[in-house]
């Protein structure tokens, strides 16, 4: 009998090629997302009244989120881990280069693991929860904020028109994303206890479709699929691309809308002391007696 396989992810992005695009924008890097992930990020962790000696900030594309966690009066030492040198900076953080598929600490050697816009991008994400999940000692945390399901969906469909008018087919230029939902049993798949999962939902203006394709080449978003078109677009698609995107997603002062879904994922490492569900049917109250619904007469 020949020996069993385990089954590889399915390779969605060129990792290299998204490393060597990080590598040239990192300094000029856009932060409105980052900046506003943060501030999320600062307000989600002051509401855990709970001592975080050790915390890591993996694969975020700036400094903000390590800057927060420095800030924090229960954490003592921070690690930043990223995929490339000029993503980690020069900070007094302790930073290695590693890959947010391969992460490279002792199992249980973790009290806290955040991530901001970093994940939306692995091959593997299941794989690379189940890492950050045995990296965390038990009651450890996760949090993390990455790209979702309805994240650039004027811009797929203005493409995805403008190739079938043009040239009568299209390609995938925009990288899909995970549903929120999915995301969500993914985290229990990993083995995390307590998880929860919900968006935010960020719309941005620009004066037209080049403004927002310029803010995702500064942010190493422009097409890294590895089964992409290997020749640019057409200037015919592009500009048929700029004006159904103004047709059908302008606002009334004439700037164009583009929506970028905000997925925060929420997980434990599973201990002893956490609140576990009920078992089904040790409930000592029927739910039509909390919400005062009269039981029906018997006939």
């Amino acid at each position: 009998m020949a020996p069993s396989t385990k089954p590889t992810a399915p390779v969605i992005f060129d990792r290299a090629l998204l490393r060597s695009r990080l590598a040239r924008v990192a300094a000029a890097y856009p932060d409105f997302l980052l900046v506003r992930a943060t501030d999320e990020l600062a307000e989600r962790l002051a509401a855990i009244l709970r001592d975080f000696p050790i915390a890591v900030d993996l694969g975020t594309p700036g400094p903000q989120a390590a800057l927060m966690l420095g800030q924090h009066p229960r954490i003592e030492r921070i690690y930043r881990a990223g995929p490339i040198a000029a993503v980690l900076g020069t900070g007094s953080f302790l930073s290695l280069v590693a890959d947010e598929e391969a992460i490279p600490f002792a199992p249980a050697s973790i009290n806290c693991c955040v991530s901001i816009m970093a994940l939306h991008h692995v091959n593997d994400l299941p794989g690379t929860l189940a890492q950050i999940r045995q990296i965390l000692q038990p009651d450890g945390l996760f949090i993390g904020c990455l790209l979702s399901g309805r994240t650039l969906q004027e811009l797929r469909v203005a493409l995805a028109t403008a190739e079938a008018d043009i040239i009568g087919g299209s390609s995938p230029h925009v990288a899909p994303f995970a549903d929120l939902r999915d995301l969500g049993s993914l985290l229990q798949r990993a083995g995390f206890a307590l998880p929860v999962s919900d968006s935010d939902l960020v719309t941005v203006r620009y004066e037209s479709l080049f403004g927002l394709i310029k803010d995702l080449r500064a942010m190493g978003m422009a097409n890294a699929m590895t089964h992409r078109a290997r020749k640019p677009l057409r200037r015919s698609v592009l500009m048929r691309a700029a004006q159904i995107y103004a047709e059908r997603f302008s606002e009334p002062d004439g700037r164009v809308r583009a929506t970028f879904e905000m997925a925060w994922l929420t997980g434990w490492a599973p201990h002893p002391t956490q609140q576990k569900p009920l078992r089904p049917g040790s409930a000592q109250m029927r739910l039509a007696d909390a919400v005062n619904v009269p039981r029906p007469e018997p006939t």
